[in-house]
């Protein structure tokens, strides 16, 4: 079972805070898809950083595809249930805990609060299929999983990524992952030191 934390990648986070959510704040719906979303601390914590930085009102028009071909079959019931061991969620800081986590039960688990819950659907998905589960996506976020894959297919994967995002929407994938260079006219980078990616139109 693939294992993961909390605000695992702030850098990526902090990018999204600082390039993306200010281009998501005129738009009336506002669709994201993460793929390869394990157990869910990744599209949890987009979603704590987008209420923070956006505040109810607008987040209330956030919706998180989160997929994973997962291969448990476990991934969506844990998901569903926003509940978390203190391993993976101790080093969010103390603040952020206090707001969106309560205790739950004996055994130090940590339920996420409904309003980040309501935002993230789950839905297994195969990349490899090709075929998209979002496609006016504002952000896409895609780490730790085109690494396993041929050249072609993260070309492929890649394509598809940018027919699901609207005009002007953002790609965003791990620092050691490059953009494949048959894609990379479809795309424009806002910064340097961070994959994170404009649609070009």
């Amino acid at each position: 079972m693939a294992f993961t934390y909390f605000f695992r990648d702030m850098q990526t986070l902090d990018m999204i805070r600082d390039y993306v959510i200010p281009e998501m704040r005129s738009r009336r719906y506002i669709h994201i898809w993460d793929a390869g979303c394990a157990m869910g601390p990744e599209p949890y914590s987009l979603a704590i950083v987008l209420r923070e930085n956006m505040g109810p009102m607008i987040f209330r028009n956030v919706q998180i595809a989160a997929t994973d071909i997962d291969g448990s079959n476990l991934f969506g019931k844990i998901i569903e249930d926003g509940i978390y061991q203190w391993d993976q969620v101790g080093r969010i800081p103390k603040e952020i805990m206090n707001t969106y986590f309560t205790p739950t039960g004996p055994t130090g688990e940590y339920r996420i609060i409904d309003e980040i819950r309501r935002s993230v659907k789950y839905q297994q998905h195969n990349l490899l299929s090709f075929e998209s589960v979002q496609k006016d996506a504002m952000l896409i976020v895609c780490k730790n999983v085109l690494l396993h894959f041929t050249e072609q297919e993260r070309a492929k994967v890649v394509k598809m990524y940018y027919d699901s995002l609207v005009d002007g929407g953002f790609f965003v994938t791990e620092q050691t992952q490059k953009m494949p260079k048959e894609m990379e006219k479809l795309f424009e980078p806002v910064v340097a030191n961070a994959r994170v990616y404009r649609k070009v139109s």
